[in-house]
């Protein structure tokens, strides 16, 4: 019995260890963006939270790997993803990605950036949950409210990683402030902001359509326009928490198509004065049958 007792113990031990997988999302359709702009130096000492394909060593990285970006719209951060070859520098090819700006597909959704042309950066390392990064003087132009607005971009998409909790930001070396995280800057997130999906997914039924916001009673609706502009599926959600506070939602919507076409999911809330919709988020998709 002693003997028994001590394989049993043995065994819950083993299967306590088994190690778990991450993902950052879906991949965006494509192939990867060129990037430009970023400082050559500097390295991020971090592991990519999305698993690489195919077998390598710690040193070398095979498949790609799936990151967040966040970006512009109407003045408040966007969301969006890339894909690019995997790198245990996650941290420098995610600011090397968001300084060059959104892609074709991404402008004409209305995507933008407030990055200023030419901005450089390098990476001086991590301590304690906190990243270092050093911009080039240009990325603090423009007054205060703009350079903000950049720092908000830097924060949400260095904390999509596991080690980083804050950023601390340097100005040519320089340190600034103190450390900042995304709890300063959730003013500069939109009512809605939409994970999933991503602007030119290519995306099949049902769809899950997925994010934050803070809306009239937690009400978020959707729709999938087809190609020619025509509703072909309309629901409703609610988020965790809203009117004054910020909650997650996601809900699979299903839809129908004779053949694959460009489309559009319609995220917003709807009034209770006018019934009109409010804070529209439009993310063009491809549609499969």
């Amino acid at each position: 019995m002693k003997r028994l007792f001590v394989t049993v113990v043995l065994l819950a031990a083993v299967a306590g260890c088994t190690p778990k997988s991450g993902t950052l999302g879906d991949a965006p359709s494509g192939a990867p963006p060129t990037s430009a702009g970023a400082s050559p130096s500097g390295t991020s000492g971090e592991t990519p939270s999305a698993a690489a394909t195919g077998s390598a060593g710690p040193t070398r990285p095979a498949g790609t790997l799936t990151i967040s970006l966040w970006l512009v719209h109407a003045g408040k951060l966007a969301y969006t993803q890339r894909t690019s070859p995997a790198t245990q520098e996650t941290s420098q090819l995610a600011l090397t990605e968001l300084t060059s700006g959104p892609t074709t597909v991404e402008s004409s959704a209305g995507l933008t950036t407030g990055f200023p042309g030419g901005t450089t950066f390098r990476i001086a390392g991590i301590s304690n949950g906190v990243e270092t990064v050093s911009f080039s003087p240009g990325f603090y132009d423009g007054g205060r409210d703009a350079a903000r607005l950049r720092q908000a971009q830097v924060v949400y998409t260095l904390t999509q990683f596991s080690t980083v909790t804050k950023v601390a930001f340097q100005r040519d070396g320089e340190a600034l402030a103190a450390p900042v995280g995304r709890a300063d800057y959730t003013d500069l997130l939109p009512a809605i902001a939409v994970t999933s999906p991503v602007i030119g997914q290519r995306r099949g039924s049902p769809i899950t359509v997925a994010g934050t916001a803070d809306v009239f009673e937690a009400t978020v609706n959707i729709r999938v326009l087809d190609a020619a502009g025509k509703p072909i599926a309309t629901t409703f959600t609610t988020a965790t928490c809203g009117s004054g506070c910020r909650g997650s939602f996601s809900v699979r919507v299903s839809y129908r198509v004779g053949h694959d076409q460009a489309g559009v999911v319609e995220v917003f809330w709807i009034s209770p004065n006018d019934s009109s919709h409010q804070d529209v988020v439009r993310i063009p998709v491809t549609l499969l049958a």
